[in-house]
């Protein structure tokens, strides 16, 4: 090897070394400051902490999608209840994601599902990781769960959100025939291509193009980044606590349990919905939505579905009641659950009062 190659291998190891380094120096500085963070929160009492969290189990139903990919329903409540509430939850959860709804709703109907390829439902083909899939999706968890004509309230998180403004573009005719209500929490009508994540936004301009090529290229090595994921759950820990909420005092066990819930999502499942999220543009379906009583709920410091979407998404439905919390993040259900469970239990006396007086 002549010097030339020989000072050019010089440099790529160099970097390779800086870049290792600093990998070694961000998983300690991370394991440091989550051991930190979560013996200071330790110091008071932690209100969650023997929360069942993933314990909350209903009766099971097994639903076939419209492409044969098996979905896991629960269902809560007697079936001659006189409403059904049907809960669509975010990319990368499950249905365990609405824990705290499901706990303080009782007297209601209610239907939780796992997304395709999320929680205990089937795995999908890639080609149909999209949000008309989970749109068609939720239709058949409609048709399976809810007899025709029995009234039903949608309530989405983020993707969740989006499965509903799917099906409001598929099936406008169940909207104010038998949807009689709707609530859309940290969601978005579309422009996510456009999203900062908190970063400077010259920052994000930089990023952005860079990112869905990394997405897919962690996607094709789902079994390394799967093992890696597993092995740097504190890095996650802080990473989640950073991103998903913006209450400082949130609950050490609260993150973990979403923690765990995003890495049993195979990182081939993040990648193969990622693009749609980025072409996803359904604001013209929100005038369908508008044929009934609706509710927008955003966190103010929301990095991922900004509040500005969620008041966008409120200026399109007609008469829809907007709520946003200001000191909240991305996961509204389980950073502030009185506040959204508040809300459903009004939106659900709006719409059928009989049904609130029976959880009430």
């Amino acid at each position: 090897m002549d010097g030339q190659n020989r000072r050019r291998m010089s440099r790529r190891m160099g970097i390779v070394g800086v870049v290792a380094g600093l990998g070694a120096a961000g998983v300690g500085v991370a394991v440091g400051a989550r051991k930190i963070a979560v013996g200071r929160v330790r110091l008071r009492p932690d209100p969650d902490a023997h929360e069942p969290f993933g314990r909350l189990r209903g009766k099971p139903v097994k639903v076939l999608a419209d492409d044969g990919v098996p979905l896991h329903v629960e269902i809560d409540g007697q079936d001659d209840a006189p409403l059904t509430v049907v809960f669509c939850h975010g990319y990368a959860l499950n249905q365990d994601a609405w824990h705290y709804q499901r706990r303080d709703l009782p007297g209601v109907r209610t239907v939780f599902w796992d997304q395709r390829s999320h929680g205990r439902s089937g795995r999908s083909k890639p080609t149909h990781a999209t949000i008309d899939q989970t749109g068609a999706d939720l239709y058949a968890v409609l048709r399976a769960t809810v007899r025709p004509g029995d009234p039903v309230v949608l309530v989405g998180h983020s993707m969740g959100g989006m499965s509903i403004m799917a099906l409001a573009d598929r099936h406008p005719d169940l909207f104010g025939d038998q949807v009689l209500g709707v609530a859309l929490i940290n969601t978005s009508g579309g422009g996510l291509s456009e999203i900062t994540l908190g970063l400077p936004l010259v920052v994000a301009k930089l990023v952005r193009p860079l990112t869905p090529g990394l997405v897919r290229n962690l996607g094709r090595r789902a079994e390394i980044v799967d093992r890696t994921r597993r092995v740097g759950a504190d890095i996650a820990f802080m990473l989640i606590r950073r991103m998903g909420f913006a209450d400082k005092n949130v609950s050490p066990t609260v993150v973990d349990f979403v923690e765990e819930m995003i890495r049993a999502t195979p990182i081939d499942v993040i990648a193969e919905f990622y693009p749609g999220f980025m072409t996803h543009d359904r604001l013209g379906s929100l005038a369908v939505v508008g044929r009934v009583p609706a509710l927008v709920l955003a966190g103010g410091d929301d990095r991922l579905t900004s509040a500005a979407q969620g008041h966008a998404i409120a200026e399109a439905i007609k008469g829809a009641e907007m709520i946003e919390v200001p000191e909240a993040g991305h996961l509204l259900p389980l950073e502030y659950p009185g506040i959204v469970t508040r809300a459903l239990r009004q939106l659900i006396a709006r719409v059928h009062p009989r049904s609130e007086e029976r959880s009430a």
